[in-house]
């Protein structure tokens, strides 16, 4: 009985070991085994994952470049309104007021250069009125200059009298006029002009254009 018991026990081992041999040939015998199989699943888990991604980014809301979103440019004709207006203090002085039309913000760079009449030359600068920064106009906003047409006390030469007046812009490097002039209008009786003809340079402020 004993020895009958042994052979059954040696045979169910024997069964055994050839089925696990079996098993793992099934397994491996496309040479990617069990491990491949769960390889293969989260391959499959990461392609849908991918999928999913490229939908949603597909889908999702491109922000606007804020550098593009609002541009700056040069104020010019096309882009301002140009008033002129004769001021009783200070005495023989004319104030240019330029306001932004435009939807876009614009800098006044340097001086107005005008002309009055048939002038084949502008007047110069005064040097002083010079600003800290270039004037900047939001859409609505103004910036303003002032010109002094004439000596207080008569004592400069070649007076006469302009009934119109051209304005012109400079660009950034102050080297000529860029874009549109403007030809905003005068008095009827026209303005009394002489040799100590000059402007000030573009001002934020009113008040800081009327100063000199």
């Amino acid at each position: 009985m004993s020895s009958t018991r042994n052979s059954r026990s040696r045979l169910l081992t024997a069964a055994a070991t050839v089925a696990l041999a079996v098993f793992s040939l099934t397994a491996c015998s496309d040479g990617t085994g069990v491990a491949d199989e769960g390889k293969a699943a989260r391959s499959s888990s990461e392609d849908a994952g991918a999928a999913a991604f490229s939908k949603s980014a597909a889908h999702a809301p491109v922000a606007k470049d804020s550098a593009t979103a609002k541009k700056t440019v040069t104020c010019e004709g096309s882009r301002t309104k140009t008033v002129a207006a004769p001021l009783t203090r200070p005495v023989n002085h004319l104030l240019l007021t330029v306001t932004n039309t435009g939807s876009d913000t614009c800098y006044l760079y340097g001086y107005p250069a005008v002309r009055f009449g048939e002038a084949q030359s502008v007047p110069p600068v005064i040097e002083d009125s010079q600003p800290q920064a270039v004037v900047t106009l939001e859409p609505g906003q103004s910036g303003y200059a002032s010109v002094n047409l004439s000596a207080a006390d008569g004592s400069a030469g070649h007076g006469r009298t302009e009934k119109s007046l051209a304005v012109y812009f400079q660009g950034r490097s102050g080297e000529g006029s860029v874009g549109k002039g403007a030809t905003p209008a005068l008095p009827a009786e026209g303005v009394y002009i002489d040799d100590s003809l000059k402007v000030t340079y573009w001002q934020q402020s009113m008040d800081d254009a009327i100063t000199w």
